[in-house]
């Protein structure tokens, strides 16, 4: 064969050139990924030092306990600020969001991708898609303006109904920029990431997956809870985690929907009553960056933010790497495969 090949090439004159061959372009490659991962690894090393090196100053100089007092007062000669009201404002605005967002974005996407015609289901998916587009100040001032007396009659009704847990006490007053209000928005903000995500990942179940659970008799909706969504499950999770982080820092739509309660009045854990975020807060007092102790403060609570948003993102990978295909139960397979290997063992000794 080999000769038949040589005899064609001398017959036609000819050498196939196959051109030089080393290995210049993979390890340009690899040390451009290399470096590439190094370098985002380093800008976020970098952002949480340099906070870090700014805040401890101010905290150092913190009268008050930084964690669990709700008081901010970062200037004067005896500075007291607290983040306690912050977090609390901000996890449960991204909770209560996260809660209402990811449901809908799954049937959203279950609907876009099994149930609905094709000539629907890309208008659809357009639609949600197109919403991610839209400004956070828009959300913000269709929140406040439009949005916020929608919703009056729903805080009414739950307020009523659940007025006896604090979490539901309706404070006195009709105050529109409520936390409810701006987690409801925000969960129209993450809905698209979520939506966008999921759609994608439920279209990529095998198809023999689907049509063998279609062929043992299972109906649509028994062919989705046990074949799509298993396998869209660390799809799903990394999605929400993304819309998560959105909400978690979302500064200006937050900043014009929540009303800022009065420094004299008492805490009040309820969704209907106002309150601000660690991403409202520095915004909305940029003016008092005129000290470093000030600003440290502010920084101190940017900190906290930092590493609340680098803690949920690091939970969220660990989910996903347990739920991925192949990563479950390693403990399992490792008692499986000592199971199976103790007979010989036994017949060993």
């Amino acid at each position: 064969m080999a000769e038949t090949a040589s005899q064609a090439e001398e017959a036609d004159g000819k050498k196939l050139d196959l051109g030089p061959v080393g290995h210049l372009g993979d390890r340009l490659f690899g040390g451009l990924a290399r470096g590439s991962g190094g370098l985002v690894v380093l800008i976020v090393a970098f952002v949480g030092i340099f906070l870090l090196a700014l805040a401890i100053p101010s905290l150092a100089d913190d009268k008050s306990s930084f964690l669990f007092s709700r008081i901010w007062e970062p200037g004067g000669d005896n500075p007291r600020f607290g983040i306690a009201a912050l977090f609390y404002t901000t996890v449960i605005s991204s909770i209560i969001a996260m809660v209402i967002a990811v449901p809908i974005a799954i049937g959203v996407a279950l609907f876009v991708t099994y149930y609905s015609p094709r000539r629907l289901a890309q208008p659809v998916a357009y639609a949600v898609d197109l919403l991610a587009a839209v400004p956070s100040i828009i959300y913000g001032l269709w929140g406040i303006l439009f949005f916020a007396p929608i919703l009056r009659p729903v805080i009414n009704g739950l307020s009523t109904a659940l007025g006896w847990i604090p979490l539901f006490e309706k404070p006195p007053g009709d105050n529109v920029g409520v936390v409810f209000t701006a987690s409801v928005v925000l969960a129209i903000m993450i809905l698209p990431v979520v939506t966008a995500i999921s759609r994608e990942i439920f279209a990529q179940t095998p198809v023999t997956h689907r049509e063998g659970a279609l062929a043992l008799g299972a109906t649509r909706w028994e062919m989705i809870r046990l074949a799509v969504l298993p396998y869209g499950r660390s799809g799903v999770v990394s999605a929400s985690m993304l819309g998560l982080g959105r909400a978690l820092g979302e500064t200006v739509a937050v900043l014009i929907i929540l009303s800022v309660p009065n420094g004299n009045d008492p805490w009040n854990s309820s969704i209907f009553a106002g309150g601000e975020t660690f991403a409202s807060k520095i915004a909305n007092n940029a003016a008092e960056f005129d000290s470093p102790e000030k600003t440290g403060a502010y920084i101190a609570a940017g900190l906290v933010l930092f590493v609340v948003t680098f803690l949920v993102n690091s939970a969220a990978r660990i989910i996903v790497d347990r739920s991925a295909p192949g990563g479950r139960n390693p403990r399992r397979k490792r008692t499986a495969s000592t199971s199976a290997a103790a007979p010989e063992g036994g017949a060993t000794s």
